[in-house]
């Protein structure tokens, strides 16, 4: 019996496979330019949401590009561990970090205490707000205290609320102890408590 000629997909629809990538879990939809750097990245879900947390930020609250850093890589350590975790979005006015936004999917509960880490790592003093968020939902906190202010997208501070929530902020300084306390939580979370394939962390014997 005579085999069936292979099957070709039509060229328009080969960049639309979707592929799973090196770790076997993201999914990549193809390639995206990113909106703040202007950087090629891979279409992921995840990095999807980050987009439109993004264009939140310019478009809806606005910040400029110029004051989002994006993907900034944070060392941690707990004891002789050590690994580099990136925190997806810092709002910087006027020299200062005044807001960190972490992107996780799933349940914001367990994305807050990470990020008041990162609030207490990333800077030398404690950044005044936070936002968790998984690209639908997102919770408000003040870095000092943990506390939930607001829930919401929609209750992402704009521009002016930032200035105006942290006017009176004293930048109290981070003492070393308390720095590596906060190292070791994040630690614990991000790295011993990631997915095996999660392409977020990187320890110093993997690849980027």
């Amino acid at each position: 019996m005579a085999q069936p000629d292979r099957f070709e997909l039509p060229v328009f629809l080969k960049e639309y496979i979707i592929i799973l990538d090196s770790s076997g879990h993201h999914l990549i939809l193809g390639r995206l330019t990113d909106y703040l750097t202007g950087e090629i990245l891979d279409d992921t879900h995840d990095e999807r949401f980050r987009q439109k947390i993004a264009r939140l930020l310019v478009e809806s609250r606005g910040y400029s590009k110029t004051e989002i850093a994006t993907r900034i890589l944070l060392p941690v350590q707990a004891g002789e561990l050590r690994a580099v975790i990136k925190v997806d979005f810092s709002i910087t006015i006027n020299s200062r970090i005044l807001m960190v936004i972490q992107y996780g999917p799933g349940s914001l509960v367990t994305r807050q205490r990470p990020a008041l880490a990162i609030s207490r790592m990333i800077a030398p003093y404690q950044v005044p707000m936070v936002i968790v968020t998984n690209g639908e939902d997102a919770d408000v906190i003040r870095g000092d205290k943990g506390r939930v202010l607001a829930g919401g997208l929609d209750a992402i501070p704009r521009r002016a609320e930032l200035l105006s929530l942290v006017s009176e902020e004293k930048f109290a300084l981070i003492p070393p102890k308390r720095f590596e306390m906060e190292s070791r939580i994040l630690y614990a979370f991000e790295v011993d408590g990631r997915c095996p394939c999660d392409m977020e962390v990187c320890r110093p014997d993997e690849e980027w």
